[in-house]
C-alpha cells in the first residue's frame, strides 16, 4: 500500500468526549484522514503520528499543529463535525513535513513562482495562514528573503497543497485569482506530484 509508512495513531482516551452515534470524534477523524490519503500523491518517509486533542486553544486560535521534530500532527476533535474543513486543515499540516524535506532548489523554485505572482500584482491566497502573512510583507522581505518571506512561502505552499488535495472546491479562504491558481497547480504537478512527496 502506497501509504504504508505513514502511521495513524488514535490515542486511548481517558474519557469519551462528545460521543455521538459514530463513537468518539477521534475515531471518526482517523477514518477521515485515511480518506484524505487516497487523494494525495504517493508519500515517502518515516511514520508521522496523528493525534487528536479535545482543545488546542492554549496554543492560540488554531485547530491543528505540526510538531516536525517529533513527527506528530495534533488535530482538534471538534473538526469531526466539519469533514471538508478537516481535510483542508489535515493536508495543510501534512505538507509542513513536505516543505521541510522539499530541498532548497524546489523551495527556491516555489519562491520564484510567488515572486512572479507579486510582480503581476496577485492579490489573495489559498488560505488565511498564507494570506495574513502575505499582507504583512514589506517589499524588502522578498528581496532579502527574510524570515517573514520564508514563513509566508511555507504557509503558501501548505495552503496550496490543501487547496489541491483536500477535495474542497470552494472555500471563503480561496481568494487567489484563477489565473494564479493555474500556475500553482502546474508547479505542484511538475515539482511534487510526479515523484511523490517526501515527508
Amino acid at each position: 500500500m502506497r501509504f504504508a509508512r505513514v502511521q495513524l495513531i488514535v490515542p486511548k482516551a481517558d474519557r469519551v468526549v462528545g460521543c455521538g452515534p459514530g463513537g468518539p470524534p477521534h475515531f471518526h477523524l482517523s477514518g477521515l484522514a485515511r480518506n484524505v490519503f487516497k487523494r494525495l500523491p504517493c508519500l515517502h518517509g518515516e511514520p508521522i503520528c496523528i493525534c487528536f486533542a479535545d482543545d488546542l486553544s492554549r496554543y492560540g486560535a488554531v485547530h491543528a499543529g505540526s510538531l516536525l521534530r517529533e513527527r506528530r500532527i495534533l488535530l482538534e476533535t471538534t473538526l469531526a463535525g466539519d469533514p471538508a474543513n478537516f481535510a483542508r486543515i489535515f493536508v495543510h499540516e501534512l505538507f509542513h513535513f513536505a516543505w521541510l524535506r522539499l530541498g532548497n532548489p524546489r523551495r527556491r523554485s516555489y519562491e520564484l513562482l510567488l515572486a512572479e505572482e507579486f510582480a503581476a500584482g496577485a492579490k489573495g491566497e489559498l488560505g488565511w495562514s498564507a494570506e495574513w502573512r502575505k499582507a504583512a510583507l514589506a517589499p524588502s522581505d522578498r528581496r532579502l528573503r527574510t524570515r517573514r518571506w520564508r514563513e509566508y512561502a511555507c504557509e503558501s505552499f501548505c495552503d496550496s497543497a490543501a487547496w489541491l488535495y483536500s477535495g474542497a472546491r470552494r472555500h471563503p479562504e480561496f481568494t487567489l485569482p484563477a489565473r494564479f491558481r493555474a500556475g500553482r497547480r502546474t508547479w505542484f504537478a511538475r515539482s511534487v506530484a510526479t515523484d511523490g512527496i517526501s515527508v
